[in-house]
């Protein structure tokens, strides 16, 4: 008995579609863990409060957050985290005496890649509040642009607390022969939209330095989820 050819090209088709519609189908499921979430970094304090997931309590978790501050810039702005509303902050400490600007040279290099790119921002941090009168030079020496690269200096009953308890870095001042010397850092801290580090970088390895940009791309990536699920 002859098989009816109808029936086998239907028979086909549906044999060749079901992979395609499965692809379609999984893709957005397995989008959503293509990268892997960046680490916190910081004291981690469990909440008395909790949140919901597939009908299981979960306790809510308090991160590390990096505390607000009021620090003028090379414009001569006062700049606190309401500057950087919802955006990624690339952020590094410098002394505009020293000797060596590894750190902000690669900062510019930076920068300029991101240029047209206004949801990442950098900011380079001074150890010396003398800076304070030298920044607007030391900026336009590496040509930052405005809005995208500020350069901060103040107090250091500011500043330090801000290096040491919120940043989780180093710094030291040290006077002799009535010159004044700095050891800090040379670090650089990738900030989310929500203020918390995550990641800590060494300027001067070109690996991390490699990490640090492949990092980015996974802050940017988880920013414009969470805004897409609306989190």
């Amino acid at each position: 008995m002859k098989r009816n050819p109808i029936k086998k090209v239907i028979i086909l088709v549906s044999i060749l579609a079901i992979p395609g519609f499965l692809f379609f189908y999984l893709l957005p499921h397995f989008a959503k863990n293509r990268y892997k979430s960046l680490p916190i970094f910081g004291e981690k304090v469990v909440a008395t409060t909790f949140h919901t997931v597939k009908g299981k309590k979960i306790p809510d978790t308090i991160y590390h957050l990096v505390p607000d501050f009021k620090l003028v810039n090379q414009h001569s702005d006062t700049v606190s985290w309401k500057s950087f509303e919802n955006k990624i902050v690339v952020l590094n400490l410098f002394h505009a005496g020293a000797k060596k600007q590894q750190a902000s040279k690669y900062i510019k290099q930076l920068s300029d890649g991101y240029e047209q790119k206004p949801l990442v921002k950098f900011v380079s941090l001074s150890v010396d509040p003398a800076d304070i009168g030298l920044i607007k030079n030391f900026a336009a020496n590496f040509k930052a642009k405005e809005g995208k690269w500020d350069f901060l200096a103040g107090d250091t009953a500011q500043t330090y607390p801000l290096i040491r308890q919120g940043l989780l870095l180093d710094v030291i001042a040290n006077e002799s022969d009535g010159k004044n010397s700095f050891i800090f850092s040379n670090k650089i801290v990738l900030i989310d939209n929500l203020h918390r580090i995550r990641g800590i970088y060494d300027a001067d390895s070109a690996e991390a330095n490699a990490k640090l940009e492949d990092e980015i791309k996974v802050l940017i990536a988880e920013y414009l989820r969470n805004v897409k699920d609306g989190r």
